[in-house]
């Protein structure tokens, strides 16, 4: 049998196109994986780095109070190379008592070092600091200082970082986030009660007695069932609040009459508390010169006296409170005397100009020396019970032109308040609207009591 014999590189049509798609189909895959490869280091990022927008590395202890401060981030971003490893901060908390020596000498560094870092410091601020302050170290490798931080408080430091002829100082100041509130509230027993239920803080409280200071007398007018609307501002700093800002509005209403206030900035830059009229509510003098406190003997001409059992004049008004509790100034003025009798006990005379006088007695403590100035509101004391006293008070006298008056009674014949300028007055009325609204909305709810 004879063989019969393909003819040579004769290949069967169906099986090479075959081989032909097999080969498109593997190109396009690997084609598709490039791109994905590509695609995935182009959005994802490279591999080990993980970006969280939400908390930040640094965590923010100054707000509650720890040696370990959120200003790590803001430090370190200002004054290193993204390329160099973070400082590592040492904060050492500044003492009673302290100075730049014992400070540097704790942390572990030499009075040599406290003359470098501040031999260029012209305006000498380390020098200024303060118990409850930090002042924050950081070294090398080789334990030599490289930077030094004087935080003063949340929202402001100073950085000391390490050049080649010494120390180069850098302020750094964070804003904080202002938001308003309005709080609303009811009077059952006092002022401060009402605000510490309303979860009002001191400063708030003392502040709106301090505004309204010269038309209300916190000793005596407040009655159970007055309301009070209070406007103010909130400072916050990463999320949480601070500390309180400044009221902006505030309304105080009784059964015979309403109050209110608004805090502005005139022309010449001055700020200060107005009523709806533009008429201040800086009087020339306080109505009373402490606050939440009870009138324990009023101005009687024929008192008779507790100790001494005769018949005395009671020239002024006791106010009795704790001891302690700030005594301020009623008015602008001078001390012209401070003192210490056996009647007496502590006190001080303070002269308003010409005509005007007022004497604090029985003082636990003198804040102010004879010949000093003193301004309305300026804590001058504190209540006591030195001299001849049965208890903890403050005895208050106003003299005019050398004549003992009734404090309670003497602002009827009182210089009255000074008001805006006409020209003024439509700047003040347009920059008080918004706040006048928010009162108003406020008093329409009827309810008195919570917070917005």
């Amino acid at each position: 049998m004879a063989l019969q014999r393909k003819p040579k590189g004769a290949t069967r049509l169906e099986n090479s196109a075959g081989l032909s798609i097999d080969k498109t189909r593997l190109l396009w895959g690997a084609l598709s994986l490039l791109i994905l490869v590509l695609l995935s280091q182009l959005f994802v990022g490279s591999p080990g780095k993980v970006v969280d927008d939400s908390q930040s590395v640094f965590p923010d202890p100054l707000l509650t109070a720890t040696t370990q401060i959120s200003w790590d981030a803001v430090t370190e971003g200002q004054i290193q190379a993204p390329d160099k490893a973070p400082l590592q901060w040492n904060d050492v908390t500044v003492r009673r008592g302290d100075n730049l020596s014992l400070i540097f000498n704790r942390a572990g560094f030499s009075d040599r070092d406290v003359f470098e870092v501040t031999s260029n410091d012209s305006k000498r601020a380390l020098r200024k600091i303060f118990p409850g302050q930090l002042i924050g170290f950081a070294a090398n490798e080789e334990h030599q200082l490289v930077a030094v931080r004087h935080i003063e408080s949340s929202l402001k430091q100073t950085v000391y970082s390490k050049i080649d002829d010494g120390f180069l100082s850098e302020v750094i100041v964070r804003e904080p986030q202002v938001r308003e509130r309005t709080v609303a509230l009811t009077i059952e027993s006092s002022l401060f009660l009402a605000g510490d239920r309303a979860d009002l803080s001191a400063n708030i409280i003392m502040e709106l007695a301090s505004i309204l200071g010269g038309v209300i007398d916190f000793a005596l007018d407040p009655r159970k069932g007055d309301d009070i609307i209070i406007l103010f501002e909130e400072h916050f700093l990463d999320g949480e609040k601070i500390s309180d800002g400044n009221i902006l509005a505030t309304s105080y209403t009784t059964s015979r009459r309403a109050v209110d206030a608004y805090r502005y900035t005139d022309s010449q830059n001055v700020t200060g508390y107005y009523d709806g009229e533009g008429v201040s509510m800086r009087k020339a003098f306080l109505k009373a010169p402490l606050d939440f406190t009870r009138v324990s003997s009023s101005f009687n001409p024929n008192r008779l006296h507790p100790i001494y059992k005769t018949k005395r004049p009671h020239r002024g008004t006791d106010y009795a409170a704790p001891r302690g509790t700030p005594v301020y100034a009623a008015g602008d003025g001078r001390v012209v005397e401070a003192g210490y009798n056996r009647s007496n006990g502590n006190y001080l005379f303070i002269q308003h100009g010409e005509g005007f006088k007022t004497h604090y007695l029985h003082l636990n403590k003198k804040r102010v020396a004879r010949g000093d100035r003193v301004k309305q509101g300026q804590v001058i004391g504190t209540v006591g019970s030195t001299g001849a006293a049965t208890g903890p008070h403050l005895h208050y006298e106003f003299l005019v032109n050398g004549v003992h008056r009734n404090p309670r009674t003497v602002h009827k014949i009182l210089p009255k308040a000074k008001s805006l300028p006409e020209s003024e007055i439509a700047l003040f009325k347009d920059a008080i609207r918004q706040p006048v609204q928010r009162l108003v909305s406020m008093k329409s709810r009827g309810t008195m009591m919570g917070a917005e």
